[in-house]
């Protein structure tokens, strides 16, 4: 079993270094009839890449651990990836306005389609110094201060608001204990349920815990193909019911974590596919996805009434774990 992303592509990874090798020394071949037979080797190489790529993604070899390994791939797309991708005129708001800041959840007012929107997403960093500045996309309390902040500009100024929800789980250190992460991370939920504008949130990565629903309790709830949604990481989860963090694909099971799982269970609105290969190896495929998803969910949210979109988030949310007894 792969303990993570690298180990579950590694065979790939090596196809595609061979690949590139082989196209950098095509580059440097002179003699024609050389570099006609290199091309032709590199064609069936890719073919052969093509295959193994498909075969790893078809969806029956794909499991809830090795879909929470492809929702933490290094080259997944961020946030703000997607915000550049999909927005104009983007700009970061910091600071909870109580003395704190927060760089794993990033915001701002933005232009959507030409509408103004409010962005709230968490945003993971791709080497070692962006990770510790990002504090892995792992929030802590004044993350959701800021966050609450933007909801009630949001609010004010008549603006939908789009979430991007990508963490293992809200920050577990000490400090965010003593000043409070659990208080926040409800009164941000709170105050989603208060909002009378539309609130679209895209699960475009890890949504681990309450670091997630903290910005997602949203009118409709998307979901990447290979993004993963649960209350627990599943290492998380295996240390704490068999003492062995290992047994992640057990408890990944366990948990019913993929977006299957939870459109089956209504936890979120769709799933929105992903090219063969994951979000990481077609990005710009994987914007255009989001943008339409996006798009469309607004569009009929913004048919609703004020008291409308208030009234259905909140109903929608407490319809969440009722089921009938039925007697046989």
């Amino acid at each position: 079993m792969p303990s993570n992303f690298n180990e579950f592509e590694k065979e790939l990874r090596e196809i595609d270094e061979f690949i590139e090798k082989m196209k950098a020394e095509a580059r440097k071949e002179t003699n024609p009839t050389a570099l006609e037979a290199g091309q032709a080797k590199i064609l069936d190489l890719e073919k052969t890449r093509d295959r193994y790529l498909e075969m790893m993604y078809d969806p029956e070899n794909l499991g809830p651990w090795e879909k929470t390994l492809i929702a933490r791939a290094p080259k997944r797309p961020y946030t703000l990836d997607y915000v550049t991708a999909l927005c104009q005129d983007f700009t970061e708001l910091q600071g909870d306005r109580n003395g704190f800041a927060d760089n794993a959840i990033v915001g701002g007012p933005a232009l959507f389609e030409g509408t103004p929107v409010m962005i709230i997403g968490h945003q993971k960093g791709r080497d070692i110094q962006s990770r510790q500045f990002r504090n892995f996309g792992m929030a802590k309390p004044e993350g959701y201060r800021k966050a609450i902040r933007l909801f009630e500009m949001a609010e004010r100024f008549k603006m939908p608001v789009i979430s991007f929800v990508d963490t293992p789980a809200a920050d577990p250190g000490v400090e965010s204990e003593s000043r409070g992460i659990s208080e926040a991370i409800a009164a941000s939920i709170m105050k989603m349920f208060a909002l009378t504008v539309p609130t679209v949130a895209v699960v475009i990565g890890e949504g681990g815990s309450g670091g997630a629903i903290g910005i997602a309790a949203s009118s409709r709830v998307l979901m990447l193909e290979h993004s993963v949604y649960s209350v627990i990481p599943p290492e998380g989860c295996a240390a704490i019911l068999w003492r062995k963090p290992e047994m992640g694909k057990q408890a990944a099971e366990a948990l019913k974590i993929s977006s299957a799982s939870a459109l089956e269970y209504g936890i979120i609105d769709e799933i929105l596919p992903e090219p063969v290969g994951g979000a990481h190896r077609k990005p710009v495929e994987v914007y255009a996805t989001v943008r339409d998803g996006i798009s469309r969910h607004l569009a009929e949210l913004k048919t609703m009434t004020p008291e409308q979109v208030k009234a259905e988030r909140f109903s929608k949310f407490r319809q969440m774990g009722i089921f009938d007894e039925v007697s046989v």
